[in-house]
């Protein structure tokens, strides 16, 4: 994993200069999302990977299925990443391309799990909390965890916040 992401660091932050010099981040952020949810197709994948299938062919053919979808210049990093054998690094330079655009934005988007569905005035006092305690604007995505048995579970990039029955129970089982 730690390897992907050294060899998707250049064209993350390549891409993420691009968009701040153009204005286009928004533009960018949809494209580099469409191209990874394209790229992770197994029917593609499996084209993809077939050596039989020359590079100018496989750029064609994605070139071909996001048409309008993405923008003249993610089409020209699509082509360079396919040149240079670097397609399947298109979901992690994207996941770093939203991680730079939200960091110059203020902000962090926070996944947010809970054992049981929380209320808007309940999701509201966490993400106050989480603001405060990260001292940025958070965009918060709530999901539904049993095993978490009560509280909650908060992942911002590489930092865990864990407020869970379980976490709380896994560390008094590493003390004892």
């Amino acid at each position: 994993m730690a390897e992907l992401s050294t060899l998707a660091r250049p064209y993350a932050e390549a891409a993420f200069k691009r968009a701040k010099e153009t204005g286009a981040s928004k533009q960018w952020s949809d494209s580099l999302t469409f191209l990874s949810l394209v790229i992770q197709d197994e029917a593609l994948a499996a084209i993809v990977k077939n050596p039989r299938v020359g590079k100018q062919h496989t750029a064609q053919l994605i070139l071909d299925i996001c048409q309008d979808q993405i923008h003249d210049e993610a089409k020209n990093l699509l082509k360079v990443l396919i040149e240079n054998d670097k397609l399947p690094l298109l979901p992690q330079i994207s996941v770093m391309f939203e991680q730079y655009k939200a960091d110059d934005e203020g902000y962090v988007n926070v996944d947010l799990y809970s054992a049981y569905s929380l209320t808007k005035a309940e999701q509201g006092k966490y993400v106050a909390m989480l603001e405060k305690l990260l001292h940025k604007k958070v965009n918060a995505s709530v999901s539904v965890d049993k095993s978490l048995i009560g509280g909650i579970l908060a992942k911002a990039g590489d930092k865990v916040i864990d407020g869970s029955i379980k976490g709380q129970l896994h560390q008094l089982a590493k003390r004892l």
